[in-house]
């Protein structure tokens, strides 16, 4: 994970986490322009998040509920004012971007399979966030805001808006709420100590859901930052095709073109 030192002024910061800032040396960790993210190096290292109010609300819960899992770090501390603030230890080891997974991509591909398959068989029956309605909900307001994006997958490069749309809104009743859900898994995500799995990242889109938007979003995670798509049928073998629909996985690709 990129981290670029920088010179921060505590006032541009919530007061309540002041005594985390202090006396620390702090890096840019950011990786999207959704949020910014702050590595301090302090203790055994925290990670500060900051987006628009409101948005790390679902983040700040899943992460919580993972960690009672044994999934994610705990939250040290989420803060909502004209800002969002949520602070996290940091999880052991690296993401698996890191050079050292990906340059072994037949056993980076078997292990976040793996991991994805015993996540899916974690027990969620007190999980507070149904997935799968949120979901559906950023789909239709997407669509009703004009927004639109095909350059997805090689597929959903044919479709356009309103066909995207249209699949959509004829396919979202054969999704299930039948799994615990990390919602963006990505090699980014998910972070392992030496190939030991050590926590999840990035949950703000967890909860319970479908298992075919994790298989989505594995599979996609494999061709793009591997720059091939060989490992995509032995991600599945690996998962296990006992439990996929590959008509299901491109009813999400065509409602991700709306994510």
């Amino acid at each position: 994970m990129r981290r670029t030192k920088i010179k921060i002024n505590k006032s541009d910061f919530p007061t309540i986490l002041h005594p985390f800032l202090e006396g620390a040396c702090v890096f840019d960790s950011s990786c999207s322009m959704e949020a910014r993210v702050f590595y301090i190096d302090k203790d055994e290292g925290l990670y500060l998040k900051k987006a628009p109010a409101g948005t790390l609300k679902a983040e700040a819960e899943m992460t919580e509920y993972f960690n009672k899992k044994s999934l994610a770090s705990p939250v040290i501390d989420y803060v909502t004012d004209s800002e969002d603030w949520l602070l996290t230890k940091k999880v052991a080891g690296e993401d698996c971007t890191y050079a050292k997974y990906l340059d072994d991509p037949k056993r980076l591909c078997d292990n976040i399979a793996t991991l994805l398959r015993q996540l899916h068989e974690t027990d969620f029956s007190d999980c507070p966030i149904d997935r799968v309605k949120s979901y559906i909900g950023t789909v239709e307001s997407s669509y009703k805001r004009g927004h639109f994006d095909n350059d997805v997958t090689d597929e959903t490069r044919n479709l356009d808006r309103e066909a995207a749309y249209r699949i959509a809104c004829e396919n979202k009743h054969l999704l299930t709420n039948e799994v615990l859900l990390h919602g963006d898994y990505c090699l980014p995500n998910i972070m392992l100590d030496d190939w030991k799995f050590s926590g999840f990242v990035d949950l703000g889109n967890g909860g319970v859901g479908d298992r075919h938007i994790d298989l989505f979003w594995g599979a996609w995670t494999l061709k793009y930052n591997l720059g091939t798509d060989i490992w995509r049928e032995r991600f599945f073998d690996c998962y296990g095709r006992d439990k996929i629909e590959i008509d299901k996985l491109r009813i999400i690709a065509a409602m991700e073109c709306f994510g």
